[in-house]
């Protein structure tokens, strides 16, 4: 594997991060006219890996990706990253900037440990939406083929806006609480992963199991089924989301990525919302090496209210003997 100058290529993240935000802050000061939920996702926080396979990495996920959609796969990889992510979605209005850390090598036990944190915005002109999420995982193998993990999450939100500007007009009763939380609330999720084989895992994770009752704390229960190897994996994953409406809803997604040349990913996938009624697909590239990764993610809803996602992040292996255990 050919090794090139870190500290250029982090130049050049940046680069991407600034022109990111250049753009969204003179995107037009109107409001989104997506309905709200689509640009809050469920409340999903999403890394580059998970964005362009669909969402579906509750089987095969490590790292970052673990921490957010199933926290048993921290302990499956020896990993030490530490990595940011940013979010836009220019049709609703959203930006999200994040940063997390993973560790499963300082412990002879295998205990793995993250930590991850995100701020959101959403439709400033409308909904008037912003939060902060944040995340704390443990994870342990029980044995060689099976791994539990946990991850405690508090979500503050505020919300200043009018959920639906073209339909409701301004009043107190449609927007939140001026200036202050309507939410600040602790949940958890839990995962369960078994490896079938060395290439094959089947995965069962609950999130938000406190149940909140309602649509920004999500109880979402489900799981995926993946192969993985060396140069290529897919995986599909189907979540039942109980909360958000009045009743359960599916949420299916498949991904698959290749690693092209030892140094390229290359991931697509597909995303089902029932509840919203959309189709997405999306898709993403990637550069890899012993020491870091940059990824960059495109979704777009090809069925439903045309929206586009558009999220990229760095993440810098400070093990390097584990930096390749996972793309």
């Amino acid at each position: 594997m050919s090794l090139i100058n870190p500290s250029r290529r982090v130049r050049h993240l940046l680069s991407a991060l600034l022109c990111s935000v250049g753009y969204s802050a003179s995107a037009n000061a109107v409001p989104s006219t997506l309905p709200p939920e689509i640009g809050y996702n469920a409340g999903e926080m999403e890394t580059p890996r998970s964005t362009a396979m669909g969402g579906a990495v509750r089987a095969l996920s490590n790292s970052s990706d673990a921490l957010y959609l199933n926290p048993a796969n921290m302990a499956v990889a020896r990993v030490y990253h530490l990595s940011g992510f940013a979010q836009i979605w220019p049709q609703a209005r959203r930006q999200s900037y994040g940063a997390a850390a993973v560790d499963s090598v300082v412990n002879k036990q295998r205990i793995a440990g993250g930590v991850g944190a995100v701020w959101n915005k959403q439709d400033q002109d409308g909904i008037d939406r912003s939060g902060f999420d944040f995340r704390f995982g443990l994870a342990a193998p029980l044995s060689d083929q099976f791994f539990f993990g946990g991850a405690l999450r508090y979500l503050s939100l505020a919300q200043n806006g009018y959920p639906r500007p073209d339909g409701l007009r301004p009043s107190a009763a449609a927007g939140g609480l001026e200036n202050k939380e309507i939410l600040a609330d602790l949940t958890f999720d839990a995962g369960l992963t078994f490896k079938l084989s060395p290439e094959f895992a089947v995965s069962a994770v609950g999130q938000n199991l406190t149940d909140s009752g309602h649509g920004l704390l999500p109880l979402m229960l489900g799981g995926g089924f993946g192969y993985g190897s060396e140069n290529f994996s897919i995986e599909a994953d189907a979540v039942n989301d109980f909360s958000s409406y009045d009743e359960a809803q599916l949420r299916a997604m498949g991904g698959l990525e290749v690693l092209l040349g030892d140094e390229f990913p290359v991931r697509g996938g597909y995303t089902y919302v029932e509840g919203e009624g959309t189709h997405a697909v999306s898709g993403g590239l990637g550069y890899l090496t012993r020491e870091f990764s940059i990824d960059a993610s495109l979704r777009t809803i090809v069925q439903g209210p045309k929206s586009l996602t558009i999220v990229f992040g760095f993440k810098y292996h400070a093990d390097v003997a584990g930096a390749l255990g996972g793309m």
